[in-house]
């Protein structure tokens, strides 16, 4: 599942392209594609249709590119979940369909002329949808690449992530306090910390020298710290990489993919040589997926390894 590096590049590639476009028409010809929407698929082409788009703005693993103003409606946007291989590509006009296409939207800009976006998903875990903007409880922007105060209503739920300026550090510790659950489960809750999932979790984790069965509360201020570094360390390198790539689900808006997989300290490299002590990386099962982690670099504390 595409995490926080894999969106933002996405994001960043969408800005210059969707900032000022009118979309002139859509085709919406898989509704599998709009489940978080609010209406079927006629009502998603008629109500976006001649609307202009402002931006592209991201918080966690969510994107969305708000609407310009229009009478009678409330400030909105359209939203965009990538899912497990959702994919959203810039194409020429008149481009063929690509292959698992669902969404297309036919832009005109005022710079850079016609474009197609696309918004491709062979697994059809991803949606797009129509959602009302409302306002951040903390007064600070919406998320990276906006300056509003706001989000849409899917995100609302949704904490900040550690790139964003008003991630508080402060209130994450106090949050892990509370928590006696593994600390890699509390990093995988995005009601928590957003856009950190399994891959960059077990990343940091091995940077930071902690087990990620440790109980979270058992964390002491200064690993807390080291932590949260690690976890901005990776995620900064994964983002100057063009995020992870495994196979040809994950690309960015081109089409590209991201080569940060050549950077992997510890996931997915089971019985391959710890980067740092040269001892075996292992394997657990977690939540359905699996941990890697080094057993000598990143040992359970003892009062945890005893209960």
């Amino acid at each position: 599942m595409p995490e926080l590096p894999e969106v933002e590049v996405v994001r960043a590639g969408l800005e210059p392209a969707v900032t000022d476009a009118v979309i002139a028409s859509v085709s919406a010809d898989d509704e599998r594609a709009l489940t978080r929407h609010a209406g079927g698929a006629a009502h998603f082409e008629a109500a976006l249709t001649g609307r202009a788009l402002t931006g592209a703005a991201r918080r966690g693993k969510f994107l969305w590119l708000p609407l310009a103003p229009a009478p009678g409606l409330p400030d909105e946007a359209l939203i965009a979940h990538l899912g497990m291989s959702g994919q959203l590509l810039l194409r020429e006009p008149g481009a063929p369909a690509e292959r698992h296409e669902r969404v297309r939207l036919s832009l005109e800009h005022p710079r850079h002329g016609e474009l197609a976006l696309v918004f491709a998903d062979q697994r059809t875990f991803g949606s797009l949808a129509i959602d009302r903007l409302v306002a951040t409880p903390d007064a600070a922007p919406g998320g990276r690449g906006t300056l509003e105060s706001s989000v849409p209503t899917q995100v609302a739920h949704i904490a900040r992530d550690p790139l964003d300026p008003a991630f508080d550090d402060a209130r994450f510790r106090e949050a892990l306090r509370r928590k006696a659950s593994a600390i890699k489960r509390v990093l995988l809750d995005q009601t928590v910390i957003s856009g950190v999932g399994n891959i960059y979790a077990d990343e940091a984790l091995w940077a930071a020298r902690v087990h990620p069965e440790t109980p979270a509360q058992q964390l002491s201020t200064r690993t807390v710290h080291r932590l949260l570094a690690e976890v901005r360390a990776v995620l900064e390198k994964a983002l100057a990489e063009g995020g992870t790539s495994f196979d040809a689900q994950y690309v960015n808006v081109n089409g590209q993919a991201g080569y940060f997989a050549h950077s992997l300290h510890a996931y997915g490299r089971t019985a391959q040589p710890c980067d740092r002590c040269g001892r075996a990386i292992v394997r657990a099962s977690f939540m359905n997926r699996s941990s890697h982690y080094c057993p000598y670099c990143q040992r359970m504390p003892a009062a945890a390894a005893s209960e």
